[in-house]
C-alpha cells in the first residue's frame, strides 16, 4: 500500500518517481502499457501498476492503496484520463465525506490531487512552421503534400492519418517501442520499416539522421514541451528546410512546475534516512562500495572529527558522535526535509565490532518508535581491524577469542590471554601495547612469557607496520598511533566450568570461612552465568567471591563485608588469585549495597541481624535476583523460613548439608564431622 500515486505518461512522471525513490519516499506509479513498465527502474520504494482504468477502476484502486495523494503526470493531451482521474478522486471523496458525517468522525481521510504540468511554453524560433487545431485538420492538410512524412505524435491517432492511402503510403511513424503501439501500426496498415520503434530523449542530430535516412519532406509534432523533445524536433527541421506541422496549441494545463511537486512532496512525506556506517580500517580503498556510495549521496555527514575530516557532505558536516550530541540535531534537520534527507553517521572499522553505532542506534529507535523522529535508521558494516590484521599476517580469527581495551577497562587480562592459544586484543594506544608488555612479562603463574605478540601499527595507512615482539620489547615501544596485538600462548590453560578451589589455596587466619564442600554446592545453587553480577554478603575470608569470580572473567563479584580484618584478608586473596573482577566493599549490609551495579544473585552467609533488611535491599534492587543463604543456627533457619514465607518466592530449594573428613590417627583413618549447613536457595 501507497499513500501517492503517480499517474505517469511523461518524461516528468518517470523523474518524479526516480526522485522520490532517491528520497526514500514509497509510492506507486500507474502507468498504461507493458512497455511504461519495462522504462521505469527496478527500485523498492517504487511499485508499479500496469494496465487501463476507468474512473470506477481507479476509485477502487484508491481505496485499496489507501493513498493520500494523486500525482497527475499524465501527457497533456491526454484529456480523457485526466478528467477519469479527477472523477475517481471527486467520487472517493464524496463517499468518505458521507462515511465521516455518519461516523461523526472528524478525522479527514480525503485524496488530494495534484496535476504535474509539463512545461509547453516554448517559441519555436522557424518560420516554415503551420498549426492545426486537431489531428484531423493536419491529415486534411497533408493530402496536399509531397514526399514522406515523419510522425512524431504517437500511435493512438494513427488511424486519423491512415484514411487516405497516399498519406499513409508516405508515413513514417516514430512510436514508443511496445506492443500496443507496434500493434496499432500494424492495424493501420504500418509496416516493416514505416515503423520507427523507438524509445526517446532524441538528439537534433539524431532526428537529424532520421530525416536524412527516409528523406522525409515533412515533420509532424505536438506541442509536447521540452521533456517531450519538441526544441530538439524544430532545430532539426530548420537545419534540413522542411515544413513543421504542429497539432493543437497544447491543451490548457493547470497545474505545478516538476520542481514545485517535488518540493511540495518532500516538505509534506519525506523523512530523513539515518545510516551508521562503519568506514574500515582509515584508507578508503579498504572501504565497502555500499559505504563508499552512501558518502556520495550524504548531504549531512556525521561523525568524530578524525572519521569525517576528508570526505564532503552536500549541504553540511557536524563533529557528532555521541547520541546527545547527534539527536538535539536531528531534531532541527527533521523541519527541513525538503532538502535535507541523507544522513551519514560515520565510525570507524566495523560498526558490529567494540562499535559505539549500537547505543546510537538503539537510541534513535527509541525516538523514531515514539513517534519524536520522522526517520528510519540502517546500519552499514565496515572491515574490521581483527579481520584486517588477520588477513595480513595469514591467520584466521574464528578460533581466536577477541577482546578490546580500546577506551574501556577490562578485568584479568592475563587470565583471558592464559585460557587461549591465540588472543586479538584492540589497543587505545601505545601505552595499552606497553600495559600489555608489562603484564605478559612479569607473569608468573601462567606462564605469559613465553608469548608471542604480533603487533599491528596504523593498519591501512601510509606507515602502516606489522611486527612481532617479545613481551618485553612491547614495553619500550614508543610511537604513539593506533594499535592492535594478537597474542600467541604455546602453553593455554583450560578454563575451569566448576567451583574447585580447595581451602588450602586461601589465606585464612581468623576469620571464618565457608568451607569447600559447602561453599561448592552454594555456588552450584546460584546457578550463575557468565556475566553475571553477584553480591557475596558478609563475605568473610572472600571464599565465595573469590571461587565464583574464577570461573568467568567477565563476571563481576562485589565482596561486602563490615570488619576491617576480614576485608583485608579478601583483598589478600584477591591479588593472590589475581582476580581484578572482585570488587571489595568495606560496609555493613544492606547500607553498603545502595551504590552498587543492580546485581542478578546474591549469596548471603552472614547478615550480622539484618537478614530481612538485607532481602528486602536486594528484591527491591531487582526483582527476579536468585539468592543463596547459608545458615548454621536454627534460629537464622527459622528466620529464612518466615521470610521466605512472607514473599511470594519461587524455586525454594532446602537442603541441608553435612561433610566428615578422614583424619589419620596412627595407622587407622578416622573420620571427623563438621557443623551441619543449611544452604536455602530461591527467587521472587
Amino acid at each position: 500500500m501507497s499513500k501517492i500515486l503517480i499517474f505517469a505518461g511523461t518524461t516528468e512522471g518517470r523523474k518524479l518517481s526516480e526522485h522520490l525513490c532517491k528520497r526514500g519516499i514509497e509510492h506507486t506509479v500507474c502507468v498504461a502499457t507493458e512497455y511504461g513498465e519495462i522504462v521505469l527502474h527496478e527500485n523498492p520504494f517504487a511499485h508499479v501498476h500496469m494496465g487501463r482504468m476507468d474512473s470506477e477502476g481507479m476509485r477502487s484502486f484508491f481505496a485499496e492503496q489507501k493513498c493520500k495523494l494523486i500525482v497527475d503526470a499524465t501527457h497533456p493531451y491526454a484529456a480523457i484520463v485526466t478528467e477519469n482521474i479527477k472523477q475517481a478522486v471527486y467520487a472517493f471523496n464524496e463517499a468518505h465525506a458521507v462515511t465521516d458525517n455518519q461516523a461523526d468522525s472528524s478525522i479527514s481521510e480525503n485524496i488530494e490531487y495534484v496535476r504535474l504540468k509539463r512545461d509547453t511554453d516554448i517559441s519555436a524560433d522557424y518560420d516554415n512552421i503551420r498549426y492545426f487545431e486537431d489531428n484531423e485538420a493536419c491529415a486534411k492538410a497533408l493530402n496536399n503534400t509531397d514526399g514522406n512524412i515523419l510522425l512524431t505524435t504517437g500511435s493512438k491517432e494513427l488511424s486519423v492519418y491512415c484514411k487516405t492511402s497516399d498519406v499513409r503510403e508516405r508515413l513514417y511513424v516514430r512510436v514508443l517501442p511496445g506492443l500496443e503501439s507496434i500493434s496499432l501500426c500494424m492495424h493501420n496498415d504500418i509496416t516493416g520499416k514505416h515503423i520507427l520503434a523507438l524509445q526517446g530523449p532524441f538528439s537534433t542530430q539524431l532526428n537529424e539522421a532520421l530525416i536524412d535516412q527516409y528523406d522525409i519532406r515533412c515533420l509532424v509534432t505536438k506541442k509536447s514541451g521540452a521533456a517531450g523533445g519538441f526544441i530538439e524536433k524544430i532545430a532539426a527541421a530548420k537545419n534540413k528546410n522542411i515544413p513543421v506541422y504542429i497539432v493543437g496549441q497544447s491543451v490548457q494545463d493547470d497545474g505545478m512546475s516538476f520542481e514545485a511537486v517535488c518540493e511540495y512532496i518532500d516538505s509534506k512525506y519525506n523523512k530523513l534516512h539515518i545510516m551508521l556506517a562503519g568506514i574500515g580500517m582509515g584508507n578508503d580503498a579498504c572501504m565497502t562500495k555500499a559505504v563508499s556510495d552512501a558518502i556520495e549521496s550524504a548531504d549531512i555527514i556525521l561523525g568524530a572529527s578524525r572519521m569525517i575530516e576528508k570526505y564532503s557532505a552536500k549541504i553540511d558536516k557536524k563533529p557528532y558522535y555521541l547520541a546527545e550530541q547527534i539527536i538535539p540535531y536531528l531534531y532541527e534537520i527533521c523541519a527541513d526535509t525538503a532538502k535535507i534527507s541523507n544522513v551519514l553517521i560515520l565510525f570507524s572499522g566495523d560498526t558490529g565490532f567494540y562499535s559505539g553505532s549500537r547505543k546510537l542506534y538503539l537510541a534513535i529507535k527509541n525516538e523514531i518508535s515514539e513517534g519524536k523522529l520522522n526517520a528510519d535508521v540502517s546500519i552499514l558494516p565496515g572491515i574490521s581491524s581483527v579481520s584486517y590484521m588477520a588477513a595480513a599476517v595469514g591467520e584466521t580469527y574464528n578460533d581466536a577469542y577477541i577482546c578490546s581495551i580500546h577506551g574501556v577497562k577490562l578485568s584479568n587480562i592475563t587470565s583471558r590471554i592464559s585460557h587461549h592459544a591465540k588472543t586479538f586484543m584492540l589497543m587505545s594506544g601505545v601505552r595499552d601495547v606497553n600495559m600489555l608488555g608489562h603484564l605478559l612479562s612479569s607473569d608468573e603463574r601462567y606462564g605469559l612469557q613465553k608469548c608471542s605478540v604480533t603487533v599491528g601499527y596504523q593498519l591501512s595507512y601510509p606507515d602502516e607496520n606489522i611486527s612481532q615482539l617479545s613481551p618485553q620489547e612491547c614495553t619500550k615501544l614508543k610511537r604513539e598511533g593506533l594499535y592492535i596485538c594478537m597474542i600467541k600462548n604455546p602453553n593455554p590453560v583450560a578454563k575451569n566450568v566448576t567451583p574447585q578451589l580447595s581451602d588450602a589455596a586461601f589465606i585464612r587466619e581468623k576469620v571464618p570461612m565457608t568451607k569447600e564442600e559447602i561453599r561448592h554446592v552454594s555456588i552450584c545453587k546460584l546457578h550463575l552465568k557468565s556475566d553475571s553480577v553477584l553480591y557475596d554478603v558478609g563475605s568473610g575470608t572472600g571464599s565465595i567471591a573469590v571461587e565464583a569470580a574464577s570461573l568467568s572473567d567477565d563476571m563481576e563479584v562485589y565482596a561486602i563485608e563490615q570488619k576491617e580484618n576480614a576485608v583485608q584478608l579478601i583483598t589478600k586473596n584477591k591479588e593472590k588469585h589475581g582476580l581484578e573482577n572482585i570488587h571489595v566493599i568495606n560496609a555493613k549490609a544492606p547500607d553498603g549495597m545502595e551504590n552498587l551495579p543492580v546485581p542478578t544473585h546474591a549469596f548471603i552467609g552472614g547478615s550480622s541481624g539484618n537478614l530481612k533488611e538485607i532481602i528486602e535491599a536486594l528484591k527491591a534492587k531487582n526483582p527476579h535476583i536468585r539468592i543463596v543463604i547459608n545458615a548454621i543456627s536454627m534460629e537464622t533457619i527459622c528466620e529464612i523460613k518466615e521470610i521466605m514465607s512472607a514473599y511470594n518466592v519461587k524455586n525454594e530449594d532446602i537442603v541441608q548439608l553435612q561433610v566428615s573428613r578422614s583424619k589419620q590417627i596412627g595407622h587407622y583413618h578416622l573420620m571427623q564431622a563438621e557443623n551441619p549447613v543449611w544452604i536455602c536457595s530461591f527467587e521472587f
